[in-house]
């Protein structure tokens, strides 16, 4: 590593400005220096980046500071002993101001920092950076007796407190733990990156003398590659310190307090950690990765037990960790576990580059709540999951903002995006999930009574037939464009072969489609009039512009002893039309307005549909 020197020089003349930062924002000395000297740890770590930076300080003071704020856990500010009155003032005064105020006020009378730079800090716009400094300056000038043109000479009792009160290690200490983490890092990358290989298969050579390259490329045994082998990405700094503290966790799940269980790059075991999870990583060519789960400290004896989980994965460029967060959406969007319900789909606005928040219910035993977070935040991806007894109805609100936190403790990081301002949460479709993006997928569709095996959907197929439709409709999609079908059964429940559950789609023509909806609802407007012992219900009618939706109850009786029953709702988006139609058995079918629901959901994933063709 080049310019030992330099970075020396830097260390010496850097240090101390950052100490007494991070003590005036946390109040807390002990943990103040220690993140003093791990962001120089760090710094050295990637030095030949940094020194190459037009700011290294402010590149140190970033992650000083993020270290600084994950230490400190205890109450705020502490009492030394012997405390200076003015110090202890000012310290005071500044633990009135809420964080993100204190820091926007520290930043510009304890650095150098632009407007700019300092609301990139703080992770806010500029002018709610501008107006922070503003109400922060005035309230600690009150709190302080001081005119807000004199608010830096309070800091020099601060300063003259701090400076002398320890040792320094000596630059060459730095330097020697920067140089081993650099080596840790490197290994655990290589581990990493030959895990994934060796899962993918291209490490193993075959017998026909042919040996995959690092790039995947394959070349004769003994002959030279015909490219230049491709550099390995440098492992990201992912410090623990950035993840969640069970405190945030306690307040996304009120009433509930959790504890720290265990925090690792979740290389061992199946690297399962999360319902839903579908491998062990998002990214499987990621460069750095942290799994950290959190146990109640009083859990029910009910299974599944809650936990909370957050994992961090570092990709190789934004492309990269785009592809990652869509993999970690698709997990919980498709669930595959078994009898798992996904609920609801929200967006989540002022959190990163990317955030959605999925709820979900599973069936399993006394059954759970499951909301799971996932946000990207540049090539960052963070995902959260909390797990809750059905009986813990789960707060939107609260779990947005645990995701907020978690990016929150990410987005000072090198690599990392966006920050997080108040979430904003918004109802938005759902994301695909079934073979067919615009149809209905397994983890639609809720529990029927009385079983307790999960659905299975059949392969779609061209809608030649039409298995929801009813006796009074029998509407035909075979003219349709796009046209498919699936049913979904509960294979070994022992239920009647006509049990089960069918939804076709196709596409027309705004105004073919209106009136394709319009004859299905004159056919059954009329069916009790035209079909002796068929009795229709009307269940349910929205329409908007461009959308409608409609259900019905349909009763036949086939014998004197035996009557048929039957549910069947038609959804329209502009030019796309799904039917959903369901046969439940004797004593098995939904819990009221659950086949509504499956109806609206259908509705939500007509999004997704092809225009028609021609």
């Amino acid at each position: 590593m080049k310019d030992p020197d330099e970075f020396d020089q830097f260390y010496q003349d850097v240090r101390d400005r950052l100490l007494v930062l991070t003590y005036c924002l946390t109040g807390d000395l002990p943990s103040s220096r220690a993140a003093v000297r791990d962001a120089f740890v760090v710094a050295w770590h990637h030095w030949r980046k940094v020194s190459k930076l037009e700011d290294p300080e402010a590149w140190t003071r970033v992650r000083a500071c993020a270290h600084a704020q994950r230490r400190h856990t205890a109450k705020l500010w502490h009492r030394e002993k012997g405390l200076d009155p003015e110090v202890k003032a000012t310290l005071d005064a500044l633990g009135k101001l809420p964080l993100a105020q204190r820091r926007v006020l520290l930043l510009t009378e304890l650095s150098t920092a632009s407007m700019a730079e300092i609301a990139r800090e703080a992770g806010l716009p500029r002018t709610d950076a501008e107006r922070a400094l503003q109400t922060a300056a005035s309230q600690f000038a009150l709190a302080r007796d001081v005119p807000t043109t004199g608010l830096r000479s309070v800091f020099e009792p601060v300063r003259a407190h701090v400076v002398g009160a320890g040792r320094w290690p000596r630059a060459t200490i730095i330097r020697r733990a920067g140089a081993t983490r650099r080596r840790t890092h490197t290994v655990i990358g290589t581990v990493a990156t030959v895990a994934a290989l060796v899962v993918t298969g291209t490490l193993v050579s075959d017998a026909a003398g042919v040996r995959p390259t690092l790039t995947g490329e394959r070349v004769e045994a003994g002959q030279p590659h015909s490219k230049a082998a491709q550099p390995t990405p440098e492992p990201a700094d992912l410090p623990e310190e950035a993840l969640l503290v069970p405190e945030q966790v306690s307040k996304a799940t009120p009433g509930r307090t959790w504890t720290l269980t265990r925090t690792d790059d979740n290389s061992a075991g199946s690297g399962i950690v999360m319902p839903c999870q579908g491998q062990r990583y998002a990214d499987p060519r990621g460069t750095a990765a942290l799994v950290r789960t959190f146990d109640p400290m009083k859990a029910p004896k009910a299974a599944p037990a809650p936990t909370a989980v957050q994992t961090v994965q570092a990709s190789a460029s934004e492309k990269a960790a785009n592809r990652g967060y869509a993999t970690a959406l698709g997990w919980f969007a498709g669930c595959h576990d078994d009898r798992a319900q996904l609920v609801g789909t929200h967006t989540v606005g002022g959190v990163g580059d990317d955030a959605m928040l999925l709820v979900l219910r599973t069936w399993d035993g006394a059954g759970s709540s499951l909301v799971a977070g996932v946000a990207r935040t540049g090539e960052l991806t963070t995902t959260t999951l909390t797990r809750t007894p059905v009986g813990e109805q789960p707060s939107l609100q609260h779990s947005a903002r645990l995701l907020a936190d978690a990016v929150s403790g990410l987005c000072n990081l090198q690599d990392a995006g966006s920050c997080a301002f108040d979430p904003v949460v918004h109802d938005a479709a759902p994301v695909p999930a079934a073979p067919v993006p615009a149809m209905l997928a397994e983890v639609d569709l809720p529990p029927v009574t009385g079983v307790d095996r999960p659905w299975v959907g059949t392969e779609p197929r061209q809608a030649r037939s039409n298995a929801a439709s009813t006796g009074c409709d029998q509407t035909d999609f075979s003219g349709t464009s796009n046209n498919v079908t699936r049913t979904f059964l509960v294979p070994g429940a022992d239920l009647p072969d006509q049990f089960g559950l069918t939804e076709t789609v196709g596409s027309l023509p705004a105004k073919k489609a209106a009136a394709f909806v319009d004859a299905i609802r004159a056919d059954l407007a009329k069916c009790s009039d035209k079909q002796m012992g068929t009795e229709v219900t009307p269940v349910r009618k929205v329409e908007e512009k461009g959308r409608d939706v409609s259900v019905w109850h349909v009763s036949t009786e086939i014998s004197d002893h035996q009557t048929v029953e039957y549910l069947m709702g038609v959804a329209r988006d502009g030019t796309s039309i799904a039917q959903v139609g369901f046969v439940p058995a004797p004593k098995v079918g939904f819990a009221p307005g659950a086949f509504v629901a499956i109806v609206d959901r259908a509705l939500a994933r007509l999004d997704a549909m092809p225009p028609p063709k021609g």
